[in-house]
């Protein structure tokens, strides 16, 4: 089953960074956001990709064409023009770069990548979110549900501490982090059926996927929503990206399901 990775926003909120790279390339623990993607990915066996590309999308193909080289040490001979490469890893992917438009919107990008998965099942996610969920089970969960689409859906922790007092003002109960309000929110994750395509016809180069496709799949019955109660995180700001860097470096990040 291909996965189809969108990596071609601007990533605005992450001004300091994405002036320069793609939001996708940011790195966390010297690898790109969308290494650690594609790991997740590969942990369960999934190591073919589909990656669109917009905004300075030759960064994301140099990084590919180059990973090769990246990975190993090299003895470079200028007199003799000569390379010799020495104790190189690399991974079992392959990585379709697909340019699909600097200011195309998602559902647009989506469209432009048909050919590329043609008639199969795919798996589809944002290029700035990781998780540590089970895409085994996602996709089993899918394939029982019969629907068009799947996504994973998840709960931000709330942003403050929830206090219950009593009138004098005892404090009864205290949570620091607590789960949201109840409310369950598309974190990614998808698992598609061709089928979902007949929701892009026609010119969906100015539409969001999950404002006009992803709201019509859901109103003809066709989307089922796989709860996922643990690891989700999405790069969305400099703290973001911060807390993320913090759980590597500590070695508590809860998404690197690899060795």
């Amino acid at each position: 089953m291909k996965v189809v990775i969108l990596a071609g926003g601007l990533g605005t909120r992450l001004a300091e960074e994405t002036g320069i790279r793609p939001k996708p390339m940011i790195e966390i623990g010297g690898k790109p956001m969308l290494w650690h993607i594609m790991k997740i990915y590969s942990h369960y066996g999934f190591n073919e990709f589909v990656i669109c590309l917009g905004y300075k999308g030759y960064m994301i193909k140099e990084y590919f064409a180059n990973y090769f080289l990246h990975q190993s040490d090299v003895t470079i001979d200028l007199g003799q023009n000569k390379m010799e490469i020495h104790n190189s890893e690399s991974e079992n992917w392959k990585v379709t770069l697909v340019d699909t438009g600097v200011h195309t919107n998602t559902a647009g990008r989506i469209k432009r990548i048909r050919k590329y998965v043609e008639n199969d099942t795919f798996m589809l996610t944002y290029g700035d979110g990781v998780s540590n969920v089970n895409l085994h089970e996602l996709i089993a969960f899918h394939k029982r549900s019969g629907k068009l689409a799947t996504l994973t859906s998840i709960q931000l922790p709330g942003r403050f501490g929830n206090i219950e007092t009593t009138e004098d003002g005892t404090v009864k109960s205290f949570q620091e982090k607590p789960s949201g309000d109840g409310v369950w929110i598309n974190g990614g994750f998808f698992v598609l059926e061709p089928g979902i395509f007949k929701y892009l016809e026609g010119d969906m180069d100015d539409i969001q996927w999950e404002k006009k496709p992803l709201a019509e799949i859901a109103n003809d019955g066709q989307l089922s929503a796989f709860l996922h109660r643990k690891f989700w995180k999405c790069m969305d700001a400099l703290r973001d990206k911060m807390e993320l860097e913090s759980m590597w470096e500590s070695g508590t990040a809860e998404w690197k399901l690899w060795k």
